[in-house]
């Protein structure tokens, strides 16, 4: 497959493994630029057995060490170097070109709980990764936000993981 990140940093052909669920599926094998130069193509190899993963909406990102608002991640690439990761999609359609996500996704597809979006005058101390909490316990997590189109305002997505989003009902309050 060919996957197009906007840089290479950490990369390196026949060394960064493509991982699913932290298994092993397959190797990048060359790092070439784009003919405009302005992104990096990445080949990989993937294992016969991981062949079905590779669908129109699978989503591929670079891990490595991330510091955010809900903490550090990736810090298992201090000692084993960068990798890159598969959320498979669900399309029925196969795929081998793939644009590659500059950030890892607040959610992937096996993730099980529920979205919302909310409404403030203002985005406050919020910023992506912030934990929601339920009764002082961390239920869920910033994951966007955008500045509403009149500009009176703006919209908080959050995502509450199961089993608590089925706490949250129209009456609930942020």
């Amino acid at each position: 497959i060919t996957l197009q990140f906007a840089r290479a940093e950490g990369l390196e052909a026949n060394k960064t493994r493509l991982k699913y669920k932290d298994v092993d599926i397959g190797t990048v094998t060359d790092i070439t630029l784009s003919p405009d130069r302005s992104s990096v193509q990445v080949k990989v190899q993937v294992n016969n057995s991981a062949k079905g993963l590779l669908v129109e909406d699978s989503r591929f990102w670079v891990v490595r060490a991330r510091v955010t608002v809900g903490g550090v991640s990736g810090l298992a690439t201090l000692l084993s170097g960068v990798h890159i990761a598969i959320d498979p999609g669900h399309s029925g359609s196969d795929a081998r070109e793939f644009v590659g996500l500059e950030e890892p996704p607040a959610i992937t597809s096996d993730t099980r709980g529920s979205q919302f979006k909310l409404s403030s005058d203002t985005l406050g101390s919020l910023d992506i990764d912030a934990p929601v909490y339920y009764r002082r316990i961390p239920v869920g997590r910033v994951i966007g936000y955008a500045m509403q189109p009149d500009g009176r305002g703006v919209d908080v997505q959050i995502f509450v993981d199961a089993p608590y989003d089925r706490f949250v009902s129209p009456n609930s309050r942020f």
